[in-house]
């Protein structure tokens, strides 16, 4: 066991504070990564507030992670000390479910180890990347092409892969017309994503104060859905509508704007259940979707991509002094697009 220092929730809803956790002595397999970077997501903040149900603490949060690697077990082959590499949402699977076996690790039927505010397979909470270490089977380390600097890298490990799977899966590319609903920190990712695979990429967002933003990283059109024109001009235009927002919806409204056999794709996460009229989407033959992150495989399809097309997150980066005061600036929409904590300041 090695103690390093984390900012961690003590308890629901209680402001994140430095402290100090157990890192699991580097197995046969593993590999210890120093943390130089850490994105903070929607989610961490759902969670560090119990906002989807009761979490454990003290949680770490941060599944948004790019550092070196600083030492790895007997058995590892796939990376050296001083590699450049990322851990995302997840540190396990079951790996022996049809799931697991066809690199769909992220849908392990058993139920995926989360890298924070899960169970390992030792019982043992898993704590994230606002930590200055982690040590993670090699498995599930993924490489951080040198096209890519760390800090903007840090971000595609969720908001990255969490969009490019469903475009990627969805068959987006030239020919197709996507809106990204959500201007954040998925949005602008989503954005980006849709624009180097070639589609005709729209922006639906509550205002147009980030249009400028939207149209610079790729979208070829912008508009405010608080505008009720928005939706009678938009009516039967869209194949892919990929919803990056947690707010509840009128996804009645949304459906509409589909085309015959569009989906509607959802990869935000809203605390509160949503409800839909099933008429919306029988006309139409339309498809009401979901979908999570990527599997390990498709994760690191999406960094070389991503390293490939010179695509990164847009960032804030801070010290880990400023974690508390970032969660409510999530909160208040107040960033562009992504914080990323300098784990060097925990």
């Amino acid at each position: 066991m090695a103690t390093v220092p984390a900012y961690a929730a003590p308890a629901a809803k209680a402001p994140l504070e430095r402290t100090t956790i157990e890192r699991r002595p580097v197995g046969e397999f593993d590999v210890l990564i120093d943390i130089k970077f850490a994105g903070i997501c929607h989610s961490d903040i759902h969670q560090a507030r119990d906002g989807w149900g009761e979490g454990i603490f003290p949680m770490v949060p941060g599944h948004e992670i790019a550092g070196i690697v600083t030492e790895v077990g007997s058995g590892v082959t796939k990376f050296a000390v001083g590699d450049r590499v990322g851990v995302g949402c997840m540190v396990d699977s079951c790996r022996t479910c049809e799931n697991c076996l066809a690199g769909l690790e992220q849908y392990c039927l058993a139920g995926n180890i989360p890298t924070y505010n899960g169970r390992d397979k030792n019982g043992d909470p898993t704590y994230g990347g606002y930590s200055t270490h982690i040590v993670v089977d090699e498995k599930y380390t993924v490489r951080i092409p040198d096209g890519l600097s760390l800090d903007i890298a840090a971000p595609l490990l969720c908001a990255g892969i969490t969009t490019y799977s469903p475009l990627r899966h969805w068959n987006v590319g030239p020919g197709k017309k996507v809106a990204v609903l959500g201007m954040g920190g998925l949005g602008h990712m989503g954005v980006k994503i849709a624009h180097a695979l070639g589609a005709e990429v729209t922006v639906l967002s509550q205002s147009l104060r980030k249009k400028d933003d939207g149209l610079r990283l790729g979208a070829d059109h912008y508009y405010a859905t608080s505008d009720p024109k928005t939706f009678e001009e938009l009516r039967g235009t869209f194949d892919v509508i990929l919803s990056t927002v947690s707010a509840p919806l009128n996804l009645d409204a949304y459906l509409a704007l589909l085309r015959t056999d569009g989906a509607f794709v959802n990869v935000g996460a809203p605390e509160d259940p949503v409800s839909v009229n099933l008429f919306s989407v029988i006309g139409g033959r339309k498809t009401l979707a979901g979908s999570g992150i990527g599997g390990i495989r498709e994760t690191q399809e999406m960094l070389e991509f991503c390293a490939e097309h010179g695509l990164g997150a847009e960032i804030e980066l801070i010290e880990a002094s400023q974690i508390n005061e970032a969660y409510e600036r999530v909160l208040d929409s107040d960033v562009r697009y992504r914080f990323v904590i300098d784990t060097a300041t925990i």
